[in-house]
Parts: C-alpha cells; structure tokens; sequence
C-alpha cells in the first residue's frame, strides 16, 4: 500500500546540499550526529497531497527572513510541519515555529502573510482547507499536544469518512495514521468481540472514539476513556455527527478512571477494548519521548514504583473483574504489549 499515512510530521532543517530551510525528513537520528533534512518528494507512503503542502510551505518559510531553528545552538525560528489529510479531501497544516525575541507586532504579520499565501497566494493551490501556528519555545514538556495552538485560517478541523461513519479530527487528536488499515481492523476487533445488543463496552484510550463508535450500534452502550481534552471533545461531536445516543466519553488517565468504571459496570455483560499508545498501558514520566520525523520515537527508560504502582491499577482493575466477558488488546508494539500480558 502506497501514500498511506493521513497524519505526517515534517522537520526543517538544512538540506543534504547545504539548501537552507529544507522540509522533510532527517536522515539519521540528531544523537547520532546528523541534522541533515531531506526533502519527501520521493517517498511512497506519503500522499501526493502532503507532498503538496510541504512544498508550498517550504516556497513561503523560504521567502521569509527567519532561519530554522538549530537544536545545537537554540537559535532560529522554523521547527516543524505537521500535515493532516483525509479522504474528504480536508486538508490540516499546523506550523511550529521559535518565536524567541520577536516583537507580537512581527508575530502577527507572519503570521497574516502565512494565511494569506495559503488563502489567496501561491500556496492556495496546494490544498490547505485548515491553518495552525504554534509558537515554540523551549518546552516545558516534551508532548506537542501541551503546546498552545492558533488557528489562522479555514476550518478548525479536518473530516474523514471510515466504515459509513464520519469522524471529526482536531489539530492534536489521535487518529489511527492509515485509514483503510483502520476499517480491517476494527472490522476484525467487530468480529472477535462477539457483541450482543445487550453489551457494554469499555473502550480505554479511545481517542477521537473510532473503535467504540464503530461498534454502537450492534450493543446497548459504548463507554470511552481518553485523556487527550481535544481527543475526548471530538469524541463526543463524533456521537453527535453519527446521531448515537448510547455513547459515553470520560477525559482523565485511565488508572483513575477504571477502576472505579469497573465496579460500576460490574452486573452489565461487558467487553473492554484497550488501544494505549505505543508504550502499552503506562504511565511515563515527563520527558521520556522525543519527536520522531514522522511519527514519535520512544526513549530507554528506567521503570520506577511510582509508575509500576500507576500500571497496576489499570490491570489489576481488569484481572479483577470477573463479570468481564471479553477483553480485546490493540497493540503496534508487541514488545510492550506482552510486558502487559505478563501483569
């Protein structure tokens, strides 16, 4: 499969030839002593559309006066681009960018001529029906769902169609990166679950609710558990999109949220259905990710016993429940998935 992913992260950075301000991809990693930047064009998973957008936006930050931001020194401006397509035909780009000591005048004219070039400029053409700007400093977390967005242009979100149903996608709210891969699977998490129009379902880390808006109408409620805000409110329009009033969505960590669920649900003929990220079902602590080219990479960690202690009380509140008919475990890293299998 070909030109796949509908969410991809772009650095900017200086290009193999030494072209300055480059979007892409970095060839290696920046601890392995590299911050060279290649263009996308020749890619295979990524879309023609996105390419599209990097493209122009690369055309605009070149005309501009700022330079990219350098990692080594901590100075420059531009960071990162990150795209988000669908098969609607929406289109999302959300700029990153260091405002270091610029004035809010100078701020604000960047960013008018930035909505303007992909409104009315050349940039037009590209697509973009969505426009976001994030100043960037240095962070006080590693997440990049923590940092301030603005809205610039277009609409606030992006749409995509998935098994008949619609599905509203905001700037930070996760999305399974390749939507025909997304209808197999929740096809197949359809089947497996044996649902009845009696069920409950618990659907932990549910994001923007696909998994769980899939399966209501074949049971009797569908209860989410997110703790991404943005996640959790495009959930919630999600039901509301797709006319389902049998829906639920709770945003807090999952180790707070169910145990509690579980006592609660304990008569109801129920099956949980558990999406965590790519680390499994834990709680890291803050700085233990890093941003990947397209995509997040995690770091080596330490475990320690406050997290241990945090793990448990998810699993633990599963293994304990005995009314539970059915658990189902999504997992794009075995690896930590069998870590949870073993708790």
């Amino acid at each position: 499969m070909t030109e796949y992913r509908n969410k991809c992260e772009f650095l900017i950075g200086i290009g193999v030839n030494q072209e300055d301000k480059t979007v892409g991809c970095r060839l290696g990693k920046y601890k392995g002593g590299t911050c060279a930047v290649v263009e996308p064009f020749d890619t295979v998973h990524i879309p023609a559309i996105a390419k599209k957008v990097v493209k122009a936006f690369q055309d605009f930050i070149r005309s501009t006066p700022y330079s990219v931001y350098s990692p080594e020194t901590y100075a420059g401006h531009w960071k990162q681009l990150t795209v988000r397509t669908s098969r609607s035909g929406h289109v999302m780009a959300i700029a990153y960018f260091n405002p270091q000591k610029l004035s809010k005048e100078e701020l604000a004219d960047l960013k008018c001529s930035l909505a303007q070039y992909f409104t009315e400029g050349l940039g037009r053409s590209s697509g973009v029906t969505s426009l976001y700007f994030v100043e960037e400093g240095q962070r006080k977390s590693p997440n990049l769902e923590d940092l301030p967005l603005e809205h610039v242009a277009g609409d606030k979100y992006i749409y995509e169609e998935l098994l008949g149903l619609k599905f509203r996608i905001s700037p930070h709210a996760f999305f399974q990166v390749n939507t025909q891969a997304a209808e197999v699977l929740y096809t197949a998490i359809g089947e497996w679950a044996q649902l009845s129009p009696d069920s409950t379902v618990l659907d932990i880390c549910c994001g923007t609710g696909t998994i769980g808006i899939s399966l209501a109408k074949k049971v009797k409620k569908v209860i989410g558990i997110e703790l991404c805000q943005e996640a959790v409110q495009d959930a919630k329009a999600n039901a509301q999109i797709n006319e389902l009033n049998n829906v639920e969505f709770y945003c807090g960590k999952a180790e707070d949220v169910v145990p509690s669920l579980m006592n609660v649900l304990a008569p109801q003929n129920l099956v949980t259905i558990v999406d965590p990220p790519r680390a499994g079902l834990r709680e890291f602590p803050a700085g233990l990710f890093s941003s990947g080219v397209v995509g997040g990479e995690p770091r080596k960690h330490q475990q320690t016993k406050e997290v241990e202690a945090s793990d448990s009380k998810v699993i633990l509140a599963i293994r304990r429940a005995e009314h539970l008919k059915k658990l189902i475990y999504v997992s794009c890293n075995p690896r930590a998935a069998m870590n949870n299998f073993v708790e």
